[in-house]
């Protein structure tokens, strides 16, 4: 117990002392100005954050995946992340995934000692086969989570490139990692609740860390989602509006063209940017590594 107490996000915010005595705005504005404290730790990290970036854009190159792994709160940023991937960028389902300490029942409740148990986390890795072109990503606010620590410390034996992210300053998890990434928030407006500060912090480094590494392998255009997978309505009308966004040809040209490349929006600008049509703009976009401005500039 005395090492919790020492951690920074279990002490008491000397500014939220009468947060129970004070009017629902103001209670709310305590917690607000607590949230911006996680943007400034966040950027205090952005060099760290920027090597795993490339070494997880190294991996994907490669074939390799990515792998958050986490225990509650942080376990369930993870998925949440992770499952926003294959949408958004249009890649395999196993391309990113996320694992929770107790499996996926633990995602809406907690598994009684879950967090505790070491050899969850090492059979977790083992499953899936983590090795050398693989990136494990340990998120554990206080740094220290067993299940997290057997993780990260399997995955380095089989030669993954590890990440650690907690909001501790020399943190466990840190300690152990090829990279650490530690956003120091301090104290939680209600002391020790870290899915608060604590929480957000991760959930913005995870936001950087998956988007930058499909930035890097050639996922945008631009700002442009141009690997949007269309499985919606609302993915298809984004779709077509990022065609025309992309090439000014206009939604009913944006429309025809994207039908033409078989709801590939990449392949769509390339053709209404290149004047190729669809057989040219593939072997043209396989040329330059799936990159559009490649392709365009080409």
């Amino acid at each position: 117990m005395s090492e919790f107490s020492t951690l920074s996000t279990e002490q008491r915010n000397q500014d939220t002392l009468m947060i129970d005595r004070v009017s629902t705005l103001e209670m709310l504005g305590m917690i607000n100005d607590e949230d911006a404290k996680a943007a400034q730790a966040v950027r205090a990290e952005l060099p760290n954050i920027a090597k795993a970036v490339d070494r997880i854009a190294e991996a994907f190159k490669k074939g390799g995946r990515l792998f958050y792994v986490g225990a509650g709160t942080s376990g369930r940023v993870g998925i949440l992340d992770a499952s926003e991937c294959p949408p958004t960028f249009g890649v395999p389902h196993g391309m990113v995934i996320a694992l929770i300490a107790g499996g996926s029942e633990s995602m809406f409740a907690a598994v009684e000692g879950a967090e505790d148990d070491t050899s969850l986390g090492i059979a977790d890795m083992q499953a899936r086969g983590v090795g050398e072109n693989d990136v494990v990503v340990g998120i554990s606010s206080s740094g220290r989570t067993p299940y997290v620590l057997a993780a990260i410390k399997e995955s380095k034996a089989a030669g993954a490139c590890t990440v650690g992210i907690s909001n501790a300053a020399n943190s466990r998890v840190g300690a152990v990692s090829d990279i650490a990434i530690t956003p120091i928030v301090g104290p939680e407006a209600l002391t020790g609740s870290t899915r608060m500060k604590g929480g957000t912090s991760q959930k913005m480094v995870l936001n950087m860390l998956s988007t930058g590494a499909m930035i890097r392998i050639g996922k945008s255009f631009g700002n442009l989602m141009v690997d949007v997978t269309p499985t919606s309505k609302k993915l298809e009308d984004r779709a077509v509006r990022i065609v025309d966004e992309a090439t000014g040809a206009g939604l009913e040209r944006s429309t025809e063209a994207l039908r033409e490349a078989g709801n590939s929006a990449k392949l769509a600008i390339v053709m209404l940017k290149t004047g190729l049509d669809l057989s040219e703009a593939i072997v043209r976009l396989e040329e330059c590594d799936g990159f559009v401005s490649r392709a365009v500039e080409a």
